[in-house]
């Protein structure tokens, strides 16, 4: 006997595996950041003697 289609169901599991996707990929956008911040909190741990912040124009 042959069932029938259960679409809902069907849409469900792709939204689902979409969903988890999506998931995935904000996960690793936030390690990434994070690492990026640690990486930045490690190199200006000391900034240059003489500058000040926002001084752009310093010759």
């Amino acid at each position: 006997m042959v069932f029938k289609p259960n679409y809902n169901m069907q849409r469900a599991e792709r939204n689902r595996a979409k969903q988890a996707k999506k998931d995935e990929k904000l996960r690793e956008k936030e390690e990434a950041a994070a690492r990026r911040k640690a990486e930045g909190e490690s190199t200006d741990a000391a900034p240059a003697e003489g500058s000040t912040p926002g001084d752009t124009n310093a010759a």
